[in-house]
């Protein structure tokens, strides 16, 4: 089996690697010592041997010989180029990158320019091995990901531990993970610590410790302490098995402009056919002479005017973009939503999960005169003790942490005051905590805070005790990534069911430009509609959520975006691209990663049409020869492809 550590997700972990640079080098070195490469070689030889002896075999008569060792060369360079051009018509295309060179090569024996003919092959081989390079470098970040699926898991059973398949374990086993292995499954700790890499799915390479109780994804890799988990989920459910199904069908989803190029090349190539007989034949018939110089310019426009460069480039440059992605801890379900991405001038957020972490905790006491902060804690957690709600498990939690303890014996007459607050007797005294509107109620006098967020106020025999606020905190990075959109000049709003006073708080920390609060489900959708409207002149419309809630905008935005790491499977299903760690700075990198992406694939459009629109003049007016329009053809495939694995070195500032 091979060894896990050596298998990475990141270009970052890769580049250091050893062992990878080493497997890196015998995959390039297979594709220059396998059995094509080594027929190209002895074409290559024979190729010279006409080039420099060419005068010898006319002097001495040794034509014959000299076919003999030209159509050897021929076949050797250019067998899977005759082998493909067939088998593109018997498929009843015709036309396409192969049938014409094949034209074009056996145009030129037939007109006995043979270093000509060979070297087109030669170099169209050629420049097939470096686009095969080019392929396998894009390919490696999405293998990395998929390399990442967990070979074995160590099961208990009765008989003691034994290995299974991952697919073979079923939910409530439990699975012993050793350090250096891959999690085989989602799973729950039951005992053991060790540092966790989660950058197979998060893209993140910073470890993570995880103790008793925490949750463990699969594909993640134990670093240096044995745990054991109890499964929660069978592997086709598990998160590596919904990331490797996401990028092996991203690809499927093809772009507007891949498909505006497989349709161009449908129609450009049989264009481009006739247009090279026409040069071949009209001018010799109208202006009489040599046939020979016409036929020539023909396939000199007929070399030229080959679409490798656009057919090969784009496909790659989005694949490219889409593995670039992935390994940042992107995943982005197609090329489609490449270009959707790059044309994004306005992200609606989701409040609660997206842009703060969705806990409520206490972010501030304030006893009135007369009460201690450890008295006003004690009195609110007695009156909150018997409820779930979030905000009263917040105070329970501060209580608790703060080293302070209830007698739960001297608790009576509990009650939940819907939409209020609560109350209870404790030790004698009548203990009230709730809202402004409850106090207000009860016709008690109090000061309302001037801080933001939920507050508690507290009310011990009808004197006002003091308040509590509670808050939801930031994610660390929410300011990072409304600042990172600013800078690219997209517009940031927030839609959030949460009241207005907690909105207006969250909208002026982060520096919104708009926000929207008290939103039911629906009423985010119709809030959506109405930005989606606002911003069709200019540009796509993006949604950030996380909850279930979420879907239904998420699934009407241009780019539907969840939250991968801890977000619902309804958001995850329904979204275009899934964030694998719970980080909203993750949205302008991939908007700066698709338009990378589409920058570099239009230059590709620009640069092909531009070369060969130049070339294709020179052939036909008999300015360019055979050997130039082989090396604009090539070269222009190989710099297109060289510019494509750019976005592999890509880095958002």
């Amino acid at each position: 089996m091979e060894p896990i550590p050596h298998r990475h997700s990141t270009f970052e972990e890769a580049a250091h690697c050893e062992v990878c640079s080493a497997r890196a080098w015998q995959q390039r070195k297979s594709l220059f010592l396998n059995t094509d490469a080594i027929m190209l070689y002895i074409a290559i030889i024979l190729f010279l041997w006409e080039f420099f002896f060419e005068h010898l075999f006319h002097k001495h008569n040794l034509l014959f010989w000299e076919f003999i060792l030209v159509f050897t060369a021929y076949l050797l360079a250019g067998g899977s180029v005759l082998t493909n051009a067939y088998k593109t018509v018997m498929r009843g295309d015709f036309f396409d990158e192969n049938v014409l060179m094949v034209i074009a090569t056996a145009g030129a024996l037939v007109i006995h320019a043979y270093t000509e003919a060979i070297g087109i092959m030669i170099f169209f081989k050629i420049g097939e091995l470096m686009q095969s390079l080019a392929v396998a470098r894009s390919r490696r970040s999405i293998k990395s990901l998929l390399a990442s699926k967990p070979e074995v898991a160590r099961v208990h059973t009765a008989a003691g531990v034994i290995e299974r398949l991952p697919e073979e374990v079923s939910i409530g086993d439990n699975v012993t993970v050793r350090p250096g292995e891959k999690i085989p499954l989602d799973g729950i700790v039951l005992e053991g610590t060790s540092q966790i890499n989660t950058a197979a799915l998060t893209g993140e390479s910073v470890p993570i410790s995880v103790h008793k109780d925490d949750t463990v994804m699969a594909g993640q890799l134990c670093i240096d302490g044995a745990i054991t988990l109890k499964v929660t989920r069978p592997f086709e459910e598990s998160s590596i098995a919904k990331v490797m199904e996401l990028v092996e069908n991203a690809t499927a989803r093809k772009a507007k402009t891949e498909k505006f190029i497989t349709t161009f090349a449908k129609y450009y190539t049989p264009y481009v056919v006739l247009t090279a007989l026409a040069v071949a034949f009209i001018p010799s018939l109208i202006m009489g002479g040599d046939i020979t110089k016409w036929v020539y310019r023909a396939l000199v426009l007929l070399v030229i005017s080959c679409p490798c460069a656009l057919v090969v480039s784009i496909p790659l440059g989005y694949f490219g973009g889409i593995g670039r992605a992935s390994s940042a801890g992107i995943l982005i379900k197609g090329s489609n939503f490449i270009d959707a991405l790059a044309n994004v001038t306005a992200v609606a957020f989701d409040k609660t999960g997206t842009l703060t972490h969705g806990i409520f905790v206490v972010q501030s006491v304030e006893p009135a005169e007369g009460f201690t902060h450890t008295e006003l804690i004690e009195y609110a957690a007695a009156a909150e003790f018997n409820s779930t709600h979030p905000i009263a498990r917040s105070i329970l939690e501060y209580h608790k942490a703060h080293g302070g303890t209830l007698d739960e014996n001297a608790l009576e007459e509990a009650k939940t005051l819907t939409g209020k607050g609560a109350s209870v007797h404790y030790h004698g005294k009548y203990i009230l905590a709730g809202n402004a509107s409850l106090l207000t109620q009860q016709r008690i006098i109090f000061s309302q805070t001037k801080q933001t967020g939920t507050v508690v106020y507290v009310v011990v025999n009808r004197v006002f005790a003091g308040a509590i606020v509670i808050g939801d905190a930031l994610r660390g990075d929410a300011q990072e990534a409304i600042r990172n959109l600013k800078q690219q000049g997209i517009a940031s709003v927030m839609l959030t069911g949460d009241n207005e006073k907690a909105a207006q708080a969250i909208a002026d920390s982060l520096q919104l430009d708009t926000f929207h609060a008290n939103l039911l489900p629906e009423d985010k959708v119709a809030f959506f509609e109405t930005l989606h409207k606002n911003q069709k002149e200019k540009g796509q419309t993006a949604f950030l959520g996380d909850g279930i809630n979420d879907a239904p905008v998420i699934a009407r935005a241009d780019v539907g975006i969840a939250m991968g790491g801890l977000g619902s499977d309804a958001a995850i299903e329904t979204a275009d691209v899934v964030l694998m760690t719970d980080s909203p700075s993750k949205v302008p990198q991939a908007i700066a990663i698709a338009k990378q992406t589409k920058r570099i694939v239009w230059q590709n459009i620009f640069f092909a049409f531009a070369v060969k629109a130049i070339f294709i003049t020179m052939g036909i007016f008999g300015i360019a020869t055979m050997w130039e329009a082989v090396f604009a053809d090539v070269g222009t495939s190989l710099l297109a492809l060289a510019n494509s694995t750019r976005i592999f070195t890509f880095k958002r500032e």
